[in-house]
């Protein structure tokens, strides 16, 4: 027994030993510096972000803590939050955290650390959002298409909800988001007790704006995600088997995302560099509509669009919604995601 417990434990020291190595590797890849802070070590010119804190003071006081694009991208007197948003102090990846019970945006439940595009200075204005080619006023907005690239792990998910819900105990760790709904999400989700965790993007059905809230004969909402699996399985229950295909905890990954014409191309790599790299793509014509059969998809041809990336935690409280709990961060009851890459192309 002692010469077992003896190998197990060597063999869990030469698997955190790999991790760490390739975390180092990965930070020198991208020219990461541990003593600098987001800013100085990515780009962050065009984005905003929003954290799970109340902001206490001037117009947005008691709203969810908003940074806008000109002090985040700052890098004479970079922005750092202890807690949501830093810099891992061994590799210079930038960190994202997002509690399972905090301050929300208004029109969601569940708690962000998340970046949001801002290609102008002001929410309403045409030029602060990208369309597809064949848009009817192309011309009028701030770019046709665009590419996101990323490199990262996610490191936490909640240890509490209901497994019934495919949002607990998942993360989403970037998107794209419409006016009203969103060609893309891209999720991480892993269930307690499981050693893999599964990697899966959702395509939102887009109604006509009479139909948004509309529901079929069965109550179901007409408009819903279509959900695809890249490594792993997104809707496994309590008693699934392993997803072994899947993506570890703390486990380096990488997605792109080019809109090119009127087409979303999808690449998604495990071990990426590695002998063992694995590829899978996909794509979309975004202005086709009727997606898969669903004749309800007016698609996002007519639509406006911007790119979002971080840790946007499915969790949240709502027993009607993923069910989980507030424990505290000692708990487990967290997301975290940390990005070794992070390029917006637009």
């Amino acid at each position: 027994m002692k010469k077992l417990q003896l190998s197990l434990l060597t063999a869990t020291i030469i698997a955190s030993s790999a991790a760490i190595a390739v975390e180092t590797d990965t930070a020198k890849q991208f020219n990461l510096d541990p003593a600098k802070a987001p800013a100085q070590n990515f780009d962050l010119t065009n984005w905003k972000i929003t954290l799970p804190e109340l902001t206490e003071t001037g117009k947005r006081k008691g709203k969810a803590l908003e940074i806008d694009k000109y002090q985040l991208g700052n890098t004479k007197t970079p922005y750092e939050h202890s807690e949501w948003f830093y810099t891992n102090k061994d590799t210079g990846a930038l960190v994202f955290v997002a509690p399972n019970e905090a301050p929300t945006t208004p029109n969601s439940k569940n708690t962000r650390s998340e970046l949001r595009a801002m290609l102008a200075d002001h929410y309403g204005e045409p030029k602060n959002n990208f369309v597809v080619a064949s848009h009817p006023d192309a011309k009028a907005y701030g770019a046709i298409g665009g590419q996101l690239k990323a490199t990262l792990s996610v490191d936490q998910v909640s240890t509490s909800g209901n497994f019934k819900k495919n949002g607990a105990f998942a993360v989403v760790i970037g998107q794209i988001h419409g006016s009203d709904n969103e060609p893309l999400k891209i999720s991480y989700r892993k269930l307690p007790g499981h050693e893999y965790g599964s990697l899966s993007w959702n395509y939102e059905l887009n109604p006509i704006p009479e139909l948004q809230d509309a529901k079929d004969e069965n109550g179901k909402k007409l408009r819903q995600d279509i959900r695809h699996n890249v490594f792993g399985q997104y809707n496994l229950r309590e008693g699934s088997a392993e997803p072994i295909d899947g993506i570890k905890l703390g486990e380096i990954f990488a997605y792109q995302v080019d809109v090119k014409g009127d087409t979303m191309h999808l690449s998604f790599t495990k071990n990426p560099g590695a002998e063992n790299e694995e590829v899978k793509v996909f794509s979309v014509d975004l202005a086709k509509g009727n997606y898969q059969g669903h004749e309800v998809d007016q698609g996002y041809g007519k639509d406006w669009m911007y790119y979002k990336a971080g840790a946007y935690n499915q969790c949240n409280t709502k027993k009607d919604s993923s069910g989980c709990q507030w424990r505290g961060m000692e708990a487990g009851d967290y997301t975290q995601a940390t990005f070794y890459q992070l390029e917006l192309n637009q």
